[in-house]
C-alpha cells in the first residue's frame, strides 16, 4: 500500500509516494538519493542515520517515512549553503579533526546540530551525551567534542 506524505526536506516543501514499511532512511537514501545519511547498524545503535526531524535528533532507520508527514527534516545535504560553503559545524569538523574515515561524520553533525541549536553553550558532558548515540570508530571522539566546542555559541545554525 502507497501514502502521499508531504514535508519540508532542508527547506523545500516534498510531497512523495511511499510505501507504508518504508523507513525513513530509505526514503531519503534510496528513493531521494540523498546519500549523506548512512545505514550503518539498522537498528538504531551506531548513529549513522541520524536526521533532525522537528528539531529532534532521530535515527532513521528506526523512523517510519510516514511519519514525516507534516514534519522538518534536516539532513547533512541541507547544511551547507547554496553558494556551497560548508555549515560551520562541517568547517570545524574539517578543522579540527573529527572527520576521518567520513563514515559517521553526518550523524555526528546532525546529532551535534540538534544539541546546539537547542543548547548553544553545550558544555563537555552534554555534548558527551547528546552524542552517546553516534558510534564512531576512528577518532576516539576527542577530536569529535573539540569539533563541536569549537563552535559553541554560535548554536547549529548557519553563519
Amino acid at each position: 500500500m502507497t501514502t502521499n506524505i508531504s514535508f519540508l526536506l532542508n527547506g523545500d516543501e516534498i510531497s512523495y509516494d511511499i510505501k507504508d514499511h518504508w523507513t525513513l532512511l530509505h526514503l531519503l537514501r534510496e528513493e531521494m538519493g540523498l546519500i549523506g545519511t548512512k545505514e550503518g547498524c539498522g537498528n538504531g545503535e551506531c548513529g549513522a542515520c541520524t536526521v533532525i526531524v522537528d528539531k529532534l535528533a532521530v535515527n532513521s532507520c528506526l523512523y517510519l517515512a510516514v511519519e514525516a508527514d507534516g514534519k522538518t527534516i534536516e539532513t547533512i545535504e541541507g547544511l551547507a549553503s547554496t553558494e556551497g560553503s560548508l555549515h560551520p559545524l562541517q568547517q570545524s569538523f574539517v578543522d579540527n579533526g573529527g572527520i576521518q574515515c567520513g563514515f559517521c561524520t553526518p550523524g555526528m553533525i546532525m546529532s551535534s546540530k540538534a544539541l546546539l541549536d537547542e543548547n548553544p553553550d553545550a558544555d563537555r558532558e552534554e555534548i558527551k551525551h547528546a552524542l552517546a548515540g553516534n558510534i564512531c570508530r576512528c577518532t576516539g571522539y576527542i577530536q569529535i567534542f573539540e569539533s563541536v566546542e569549537a563552535v559553541k555559541g554560535m548554536g547549529g545554525q548557519n553563519e
